[in-house]
């Protein structure tokens, strides 16, 4: 199977770097490919290094203004009022020099994961440098600049004339590819993730459905804060399996935000390791059911670096290559030569100890809450088929 898999990289994609005490670090790559090559998992034959974007390719989600804007900073060229116009200079999303080309470069990435897979070389591919979710189409946010997946789903659509359903599992809401897409019925976008009550960037509810032509097409699960595994994955397991089955998709698009671990210091669920095999496992799953196979991997938040984002990312190459080997002891010489630059202590084993915390007070409560809010969010759909199940029975 590992001959069908494209893995998207190059050390050039740790240029995107806002500083080196930003919470978004793209160090974690380094971290994830050396911990696959480690483990013998990787080999330079999966590897196909990102192209750049093109400006026109941008321009398929972002004003041309914007990305002037953008270009013009990264050369010190923008003043500090015009750029926060558009969201640059913030404290979320500092300017940091050359950022077009870094930006430009992650984007390009994941046109290159298309490519790869649209064309039939590879069935799946993955760009882990790519899932910035945020970005919109004249301003950047939350970290994220261009908004690789949007431009690349409207690539997608444009060159390949594919129904796209994009999943997004991030613990923010997927919000820039959710209102880039918001009136596109050929467009299915699913987010599950913290609820926006208390976390950036405060969207991601379940009425928000879509508009015109798009509504019924955008599905919204936010789970409860201090939301443990069983219940992530009740919501994950049966939203993936009946969206992608009243859509029918083409092509899956995943968005891998690696922060609903309960190690993230930035959100506020209880998830371990556990998830981050499974939501792979059922991507793959679907991909085969509906999409021939066509399934493209991107990554995304993450801000736990050395004992999170490694792990769970690696787990997605692993099962696009049918890879079994993510059980048990990590690679004791990945341990040791990374621990003396970690400033936590490393993992020793693909899953996390069963009391790595303490008992959640409120568990039965958040998990009849996020029953609900999942009955809700995939109303449209039950109550379609209850519909149809009744005129079948009236014949």
């Amino acid at each position: 199977m590992s001959d069908q898999c494209a893995f998207i990289y190059s050390e050039e994609q740790l240029n995107y770097k806002f500083s080196g005490h930003h919470p978004f670090n793209q160090f974690r790559l380094k971290l994830t490919v050396d911990l696959l090559e480690r483990l013998h998992a990787l080999n330079p034959n999966h590897i196909i290094p990102p192209r750049m974007a093109t400006e026109e390719e941008l321009t398929l989600i972002h004003d041309p203004s914007y990305i002037e804007a953008v270009k013009k900073a990264g050369l010190g060229e923008l003043s500090n009022e015009i750029a926060e116009n558009y969201g640059l200079g913030t404290e979320d999303t500092p300017v940091f020099a050359h950022m077009h080309e870094a930006s430009s470069l992650l984007v390009g990435g994941t046109l290159t994961a298309v490519d790869e897979v649209m064309s039939g070389r590879v069935l799946h591919a993955v760009n882990l440098g790519g899932g910035l979710h945020h970005g919109f189409r004249g301003k950047a946010s939350g970290f994220c600049v261009y908004n690789d997946s949007a431009v690349a789903i409207k690539y997608i659509q444009k060159r390949y004339n594919a129904r796209v359903l994009y999943v997004d599992t991030d613990a923010h809401h997927g919000d820039g590819v959710q209102w880039a897409f918001y009136d596109d019925p050929n467009v299915c976008t699913l987010s599950i993730h913290e609820t926006g009550r208390y976390l950036f960037p405060g969207t991601g509810n379940v009425n928000e459905r879509g508009q015109g032509a798009g509504y019924g097409y955008s599905f919204n699960i936010p789970v409860d804060a201090f939301t443990e595994d069983e219940s992530w994955l009740d919501a994950y397991t049966h939203a993936l399996r009946e969206v992608a089955d009243f859509y029918k998709p083409d092509i899956i698009l995943t968005q891998n935000g690696a922060d609903s671990h309960y190690y993230d210091p930035l959100t506020h669920l209880s998830a371990t390791t556990k998830i981050y095999r499974e939501i792979p496992k059922l991507a793959h799953e679907i991909a085969h059911r509906y999409c021939g196979g066509r399934w493209i991997a991107v990554g995304g938040g993450g801000y736990d670096i050395w004992r999170v984002v490694p792990r769970a990312w690696a787990m997605i190459w692993l099962e696009m290559t049918e890879n079994p080997n993510c059980f048990g002891n990590l690679p004791a010489d990945w341990v040791s030569y990374w621990q003396p630059h970690a400033p936590v202590k490393l993992p020793q084993e693909w899953d996390d100890p069963a009391d790595i915390y303490p008992p959640i007070p409120r568990k039965a409560e958040i998990t009849e809450k996020n029953l609900i809010t999942l009955e809700k969010a995939l109303y449209p759909i039950r109550s379609r088929q209850k519909s149809e199940s009744n005129k079948t029975e009236s014949f």
